[in-house]
């Protein structure tokens, strides 16, 4: 099945990528998410749009990406969540929390697809967060959870 990727999927391609994938997988998986589009030539179109899109959200080039890497690193990110009396939290901090924190902070906009985050952060405390600033630099980020009255 031949389809033209609309989202970054992990192992296959970026937006804008035609590929060549298993029916299954492009049927049950990629359509049903969104992740594809079937390829036609009307498709073939959309191609272009959707590639100057992304060229507009990525990060320009190697060093564009240090220099985000070096402000996120540099950032001190303060994310309030509520929490128990033992520190545990009433739920975890989810990606869209850590984006909105670190524009709170002052800190250069990132993609929420961009963000890795190991086991879910169900404490109060100290964590750390991978940034994935551009496919050859990634960035960790300091993340202080504090609960809120």
């Amino acid at each position: 099945m031949k389809l033209i990727l609309t989202q970054v999927v992990s192992g296959l391609g970026a937006p804008g990528d035609v590929v060549e994938v298993k029916d299954g997988y492009g049927r049950n998986y990629l359509l049903p998410r969104g992740l594809a589009m079937r390829w036609s030539r009307g498709g073939e179109k959309q191609i272009g749009s959707i590639k100057k899109a992304r060229s507009v959200r990525d990060v320009r080039d190697l060093g564009h990406a240090e220099e985000i890497k070096n402000q996120l690193e540099a950032l001190s990110v303060r994310l309030p969540a509520q929490a128990g009396t033992s520190g545990r939290l009433f739920g975890a901090v989810t990606v869209a929390d850590i984006v909105d924190a670190v524009k709170v902070s002052g800190g250069p906009d990132i993609d929420r697809r961009r963000i890795e985050v190991g086991n879910p952060i169900k404490t109060v405390g100290a964590h750390r967060v991978k940034v994935k600033v551009h496919d050859e630099v990634t960035a960790s980020l300091a993340l202080d959870v504090v609960a809120t009255t």
